[in-house]
Formats: structure tokens, C-alpha cells, sequence
């Protein structure tokens, strides 16, 4: 497991672009742990999801600049991975009919052994077991 590098999951990021009151403190800290420990990166999904956030594509470029946040692509394993994980859920009696983004960010971190920052982590312990969570504990 590469322990230096961590994918970080939206929420996070989303957190801190809204100031949220409730997480933004939690996500701020856990973030500035991973960047201090070694690189920070997030993948195309995320930048899609976080995106939403912002007017202007250079805003959303400068926000991750800033923060030191690097753009990893997601690897094509982890997109096979992901369809196999929502082929489980599908079986499991999940009713999305497209994969949602959290598989995308699960197997990009499980394929490349990545720790995950998150704390929406309830469909990544269930599809993704061996993808070791930065997540709060309740």
C-alpha cells in the first residue's frame, strides 16, 4: 500500500468550498494531515463532482493549486473495478442505474492502494474493504 500518497473523496473538498459547519473543521484538518504526510490527489471524478462549485474551470484550478492538490487520471482497472463492484450492488438490490461516483473514487484507491479521505464511508467499506478509510469514526 502506498501510505504517502491519498486520494481524497469530494465531500471533503466540498466541505472546505462551503465552509460547511458541520465537517469543514474535521475535513480541514484531516487534509492538511495527508498534505504534510506526502502528496494529495484527487481524480477526474472528484474534479467533475467539485466542479459544481465553481463558475470558471481557472477557480477551480487555483482552489487545488493552492491546496497542493494534484489530478491523478483514473487508472482503466479501477474503471473495470468499479463496474464490478456496481454489478455487485446491482445483484445486492441497489437501484441506480448508473454507477455512481463513489465506485469510481473506491476502485481508483483500491487499484492503486491508495488511503482514502473521506467521511462518507459506508459504500466504500461495503465494496471496497481493503481500502484503507481516513474517515471519522461514527
Amino acid at each position: 500500500m502506498n501510505t504517502d500518497v491519498v486520494l481524497v473523496d469530494t465531500n471533503v473538498l466540498l466541505d472546505l468550498v462551503t465552509d460547511d459547519p458541520n465537517w469543514s473543521e474535521w475535513s480541514l484538518a484531516r487534509l492538511e494531515e495527508a498534505a504534510l504526510a506526502g502528496p494529495v490527489l484527487i481524480n477526474d471524478i472528484v474534479y467533475a463532482e467539485t466542479s459544481i462549485r465553481y463558475a470558471r474551470m481557472e477557480d477551480l484550478d487555483s482552489m487545488l493549486a493552492e491546496a497542493m492538490i494534484e489530478i491523478a487520471p483514473t487508472p482503466r482497472s479501477a474503471l473495470f473495478l468499479a463496474g464490478k463492484a456496481f454489478q455487485r450492488y446491482r445483484a445486492a438490490g441497489g437501484a441506480r442505474t448508473g454507477i455512481p461516483p463513489d465506485f469510481f473514487i473506491g476502485a481508483h484507491a483500491a487499484v492503486e492502494g491508495l488511503p482514502l479521505l473521506t467521511r462518507d464511508a459506508g459504500r466504500y467499506r461495503t465494496y471496497f474493504p481493503k481500502v484503507d478509510l481516513i474517515a471519522p469514526s461514527a
